[in-house]
């Protein structure tokens, strides 16, 4: 293997060490598969335009083009041409593949799973990263800065993990960097030939001197201080000081207690992407002793933006130690009852929270790395995520009347919950007139609320639907109260802001409906049931929560005394003539429900009996495609043997000996000898001795274009051939080609055809299989001279362009300026 090769080898390789850190993103290995292949493909078009000398820049357009094949047979839109080859659709795919990861990058928390569009941007980066690390590393000799596009897929999971990033994807990716310094350090002491010691012994390669070993020892140390500081110093990643030195928080959920942050997720973001997927996947099952139980949640977001609503980073005490217990600050009315529940996620739901009931006072099964926050009322992570886990835990769950609400005291204007959770960016006018003319008249915190929750009715015109512009900023909530039309998302914020512009503390919380399908006490979760509503805060009582989404359109929904349904039917009496209307939310929501409707429209599901357009099979494409392939592959053995063939008949001519024609039988007649044509004789020659060249190079027998013709016949006997007529063979090409070169008379009359094929038999019995099927299906002489043809068709194109360029600067402004100034 050349040095160039072994380079771009390892440089392939280290690429892929240094995607290591990938893995702390995906669920799967789906995404280290696919860059492999990307990556192979990548470097193998590098090696054969480096083996066939092609210019920097021909090396880059054929890795880009290698790049482009790989992507278009890992993601086929199925308009390519023979499997493999991209046309316009294909483009036009990937750009919707971009366009999807950046909503699926919203959508998701690490880990995500494999979906084709984070799986194509991956690829895409790592092939990327494998032609400029290429480039870098072989084209141009900088082994060095071709640390800095490894470093870039280092950056994604340190961008977007919700953890501190694992310290051994970076242990891998920094010994793949090393190794490619090694390499090429190595690569250039061997152009150099060998060492040696002052003493004159031979030393070896890969015997480090003592500033080789001292660069060696400085890395190693660099590497493993990268690795072990961000773990011992405090606010980097809440990492090791700050497990030891864990103290207790304070209990607000405010303050700046030891437990770190969760990482931001934009959850109104991945709400609407599960929503509208399509696929449904099972994400929780809940067992709980309650006989109703009221949403499982896990998140919310109550700090209100310019651009909506977001989640502050959680803050508390272990899970394990004493929680807040609601029993001790219960008001008057204010009925609470203990319940335990057990809740197994799946595998489908990776994110650093974790699905509770509001109110836990004890959890079990969980480690000391899940905190809560009393103040959100949240379990969380730093440093683990939900998925695949099994826990227990008991909750309070409170319940009240009207009454109890109507008789709770508005909050103090310097109460920290009610500054805090009133703050809105700034007025809006549609929203602080609307709110003033609904609360209008009301007397207590909660009639207001009621009656801002009531305005979102079917009666005023409100609808749910999937198929709207998400968001939560001032803007989008103007145009959600205007056009009446959306789903839990602009419900939820749209009532905590107008809430909020009444001067009452509410916010956003994210969760699960119990759904539909229940088996007992055991609730089965899925994407589709993932919701959002409002919790609204009342002196003495707690966060209360209100669900403004019409019913119709959330399997599962759950309403409550203080919080009817404002869109259920007025009971009516028997044989009144009145049909009566199903309020049963499963009923209502089933597959012919409105929401199910806007989702068929939305995601392009075949519903109601239709069926999709049958696809033509594709084993067609495929079988053309195995075809094109092979005889791709075979064009190399075909022009072996076109040129054998040719050759063969300027061999068989070559046998053509000087003939004597009689004349007469006079005494003065003489015989008249008529003799081959000397030109066609040296030209046959040459091309016997060109046939015997290319089997040389086919067979793997060095060539010594140096050597003339005897000595190389000379050097075949001596080294390679054993059998008589081989030898003999060898000796009459060798004066043939001599005798055209040298003298004035070619050798003529000689069988030089047997002679290549007693030649051809003898080299073929010599070498193993492997040399013996490389010369019949890819023979290397082909490749040699296509390699030779375009390297002087390059340096031909080089040399144009150098001349142009010449002829060019004759014409240069600042050249002509100084002639003239000279004269």
């Amino acid at each position: 293997m050349t040095p160039s090769r072994n380079i771009g080898v390892v440089a392939a390789a280290a690429t892929l060490l240094a995607a290591a850190p990938l893995s702390a993103i995906f669920q799967g290995w789906t995404w280290l598969l696919e860059s492999i292949i990307a990556v192979a493909v990548v470097a193998g078009v590098a090696a054969l335009t480096r083996l066939a000398r092609a210019p920097l820049w021909g090396q880059v357009l054929g890795m880009l083009a290698g790049l482009a094949l790989a992507l278009t047979w890992l993601f086929p839109s199925g308009k390519e041409l023979l499997a493999v080859l991209p046309t316009p659709s294909t483009f036009g795919y990937f750009a919707d593949l971009l366009s999807a990861s950046v909503q699926d990058m919203r959508s998701y928390g690490v880990e995500v799973p494999d979906t084709d569009p984070l799986l194509f941007i991956a690829v895409l980066g790592v092939g990327g990263v494998a032609v400029l690390v290429d480039v870098l590393a072989v084209g141009l000799r900088r082994p060095a800065l071709a640390g800095l596009p490894m470093l870039a897929i280092y950056s994604v999971p340190v961008a977007v993990y919700v953890d501190s990033v694992p310290a051994v994807p970076f242990v891998v990716g920094a010994a793949g960097y090393l190794w490619l310094l090694v390499t090429d350090n190595v690569d250039r002491v061997r152009r150099f030939g060998r060492r040696f010691t002052g003493d004159g012994r031979d030393v070896d390669v890969w015997e480090a001197s003592p500033l080789a070993a001292a660069g060696r020892r400085l890395a190693v140390v660099g590497v493993v201080l990268a690795v072990m500081l961000p773990l011992a110093v405090p606010g980097m990643t809440g990492g090791l000081l700050d497990s030891l030195s864990r103290g207790s928080g304070n209990g607000s959920g405010n303050g700046t207690g030891p437990g770190g942050t969760s990482g931001r997720i934009d959850l109104f973001a991945s709400l609407a992407g599960q929503l509208n997927q399509s696929q449904v996947s099972d994400l929780v099952k809940v067992t709980t002793s309650e006989p109703n139980p009221f949403y499982l949640r896990y998140a919310v977001a109550d700090e209100l933006r310019p651009n909506g609503f977001q989640a502050r980073s959680p803050s508390g005490r272990s899970v394990n130690r004493n929680l807040p217990d609601p029993l001790e600050r219960a008001g008057r009315g204010v009925q609470q009852t203990t319940y335990r529940a057990t809740v197994e996620v799946t595998k489908s739901l990776s994110m650093s929270l974790m699905p509770v009931y509001a109110e836990p006072v004890r959890a079990d099964d969980l480690s000391d790395n899940w905190l809560y926050d009393p103040g959100q009322q949240v379990v969380f992570s730093n440093r683990e995520n939900s998925r695949g886990r099994k826990y227990s835990f008991d909750y309070v769950r409170s319940t009240f009347t009207p009454a109890v609400l109507r008789a709770a005291q508005p909050l103090s204007t310097e109460h920290p919950i009610r500054r805090q959770m009133t703050a809105t960016p700034g007025p809006v006018p549609e929203v602080e007139e609307l709110v003033k003319g609904l609360i209008q008249g009301k007397r207590t915190d909660y009639d207001r609320v009621l009656a801002i929750y009531q305005h979102f009715s079917a009666d005023n015109g409100f609808s749910y639907r999937l198929s709207t512009a998400s968001g939560s900023s001032g803007q989008d909530i103007v145009n959600f109260l205007t056009n009446k039309v959306g789903y839990c998302q602009q419900y939820a914020a749209a009532m905590a802001w107008l809430v909020r512009s009444a001067g009452i503390p509410a916010r956003v919380a994210f969760g699960f409906t119990n759904g539909s399908n229940r088996d007992g006490d055991t609730f089965t979760l899925t994407n589709l049931n993932l919701h959002a509503w409002t919790e609204v805060y009342f002196n003495g009582v707690g966060w209360v929560p209100f669900d403004a989404t019409p019913a119709y359109g959330v399997p599962g929904s759950t309403r409550s005394a203080w919080a009817p349904d404002t869109d259920a039917p007025e009971p009516t009496t028997p044989g009144s003539g009145t049909a009566e209307t199903p309020t049963d939310p499963e009923a209502t929501a089933g597959p012919a429900g409105p929401d199910n409707a806007d989702r068929d429209i939305d995601d392009g599901l075949s519903l109601g009996g239709t069926t999709p357009d049958e696809q033509p099979p594709a084993w067609p494409w495929w079988a053309a495609g195995v075809v094109a392939l092979l005889l791709l592959l075979a064009v190399p053995a075909l022009r072996r043997a076109a040129l054998r063939r040719r050759r063969a008949g300027r061999a068989a001519r070559a046998a053509t000996a000087p003939v004597t024609v009689d004349t007469g039988t006079g005494p003065d007649t003489r015989p008249v000898v008529v003799g081959a044509d000397a030109n066609q004789a040296r030209a046959d020659a040459h091309a016997a001795w060109a046939e015997l060249l290319d089997t040389l190079v086919d067979f793997r027998v060095p060539v010594d274009p140096t050597e003339t013709p005897r000595a190389t016949a000379d050097r075949l006997v001596r080294d390679t051939l054993t059998d008589d007529d081989a030898i003999g063979s060898a000796r009459l090409l060798g004066r043939a080609e001599e005798r055209a070169r040298y003298a004035r008379d070619p050798l003529t009359g000689e069988r030089l055809l047997p002679a290549l094929r007693t030649l051809r038999g003898a080299l073929a019995a010599r070498a193993d299989r492997r040399t013996r099927l490389a010369a019949a299906v890819l023979p290397p002489s082909v490749l040699l001279h296509w390699r030779t043809a375009l390297a002087d068709r390059s340096s031909r194109m080089v040399a144009l362009t150098a001349q142009a360029r010449h002829r060019l600067l004759r014409w240069n402004p600042r050249r002509l300026l100084a002639g003239r100034a000279a004269r």
